[in-house]
């Protein structure tokens, strides 16, 4: 059995020192796991150097200051392994249940919200943060912490935008736009500057920055305009006021005394209150009672608000489409009395799981066709 003298004690404590290593009881730790491996391996006259270079490359992987590294941030953050876990099992939780959401918002089967929501919910709030928090204590240089903070708001944002894109809440495209604002104009130019600078990271640097820049560009070719916006926004009140003029010609033409029959009456009222919740409808989203060919002067146009937003807080509102829920139910069952196949009956599509995806233009288009086949009917009741 070899036996190591203290002049290879000296060495060894040397070369630790000039790999790295400052603490001294880390350095004794080594030296004792050291001395032990080359004591078992060596013979009694063999080369005790070459030996320690293959014992010493035993315990890392690129350097041996690697070890002190770890044992700092090991004292320093008792808790870092157990934010690692919980950061790592939060992920895959996170990643299974958007994942499950998703197939189920594709198979249109329920519990597709609550998976989309819990999962991107977990993903932004649990694993990203935790994420954050690990990176900052890994870093030693106070620029690295900030780019990693900075890294972290913005993919938060990005993940919660898509979020509140895919469940139809307000302020989606605002974190969005703020998202990539802040990657292209902080984000990537500090990243890209720091990066470069250092040669082991220059070339990864540059590829980093080109598929941030690329997924950038891929994210704006979906995203319209706003003059886009605009554009589209008159087209769909130009639609909105060419089925206004078809419903009141409609009207001139059934005349004002449709009959005194209880389909008739109830027509009537359907026809008022769909006018009443279209009159607070177009009040809430554009400022105006009424809409005319003068819109565009007036910037008085249908956008696309969802009906949910316009209702939320109001009671009249909600009250109004109660009513219009009610009075539809009535009118299909007068209506079923009436051995007349062709008659129209009114699909109620006013629940609340349908509101839910119902823009302002959709609906206001939807109380058109309303009071058309309420029309339609008297006319043919008449014949």
């Amino acid at each position: 059995m070899y036996r190591i003298t203290d002049n290879q004690i000296d060495f060894i404590l040397d070369d630790i020192r000039a790999r790295g290593i400052g603490m001294e009881e880390l350095q004794n730790d080594l030296i004792d796991h050291i001395c032990c491996i080359i004591e078992q391996k060596l013979e009694a006259n063999g080369d005790f150097e070459q030996c320690y270079s293959e014992t010493i490359c035993l315990f890392f992987k690129k350097e041996l200051r690697e070890i002190e590294t770890e044992t700092k941030l090991l004292l320093n953050n008792k808790n870092y392994y157990t934010m690692k876990k919980i950061m790592i099992v939060s992920g895959i939780i996170s990643a299974v249940l958007l994942t499950t959401g998703i197939i189920l918002k594709f198979l249109h089967l329920p519990g597709a919200a609550v998976g989309i929501v819990t999962g991107i919910a977990g993903f932004s709030l649990i694993f990203l943060p935790l994420m954050f928090a690990l990176k900052v204590k890994e870093k030693k240089n106070v620029n690295d912490k900030i780019l990693a903070g900075v890294g972290a708001v913005v993919a938060i944002l990005i993940s919660m935008s898509v979020m509140f894109k895919l469940q139809h809440w307000p302020y989606a495209n605002m974190m969005a736009v703020t998202s990539v604002g802040i990657l292209l104009l902080v984000y990537l130019p500090v990243n890209l500057i720091t990066g470069i600078r250092n040669p082991e990271t220059k070339v990864n640097t540059i590829v980093s920055s080109i598929l941030m820049i690329a997924g950038c560009g891929l994210f704006f070719s979906l995203a319209r305009s706003p003059q886009g916006s605009v554009k589209y926004y008159c087209m769909n009140t130009e639609y909105f006021l060419r089925n206004e003029q078809l419903l009141k010609t409609q009207i001139q033409l059934s005349g004002s005394n449709p009959g005194s029959t209880p389909t008739n009456s109830l027509g009537r009222k359907l026809i008022d209150k769909s006018e009443t919740l279209k009159q607070f409808i177009i009040e809430q989203e554009t400022g105006y009672k009424s809409i005319d060919e003068n819109f565009k002067a007036n910037q008085a146009w249908l956008g696309e608000t969802y009906i949910t937003q316009i209702l939320d807080g109001r009671q009249d509102g909600e009250q109004q489409v109660s009513e219009l829920n009610a009075l539809i139910t009535e009118y299909n069952a007068e209506l079923a009395k009436i051995s007349n196949r062709n008659n129209m009956s009114i699909e109620n599509k006013f629940s609340q799981e349908y509101l839910n995806q119902l823009r302002v233009p959709d609906m206001l288009n939807n109380l058109i066709q309303i009071e058309l086949k309420v029309l339609s009917n008297e006319q043919l009741a008449s014949r």
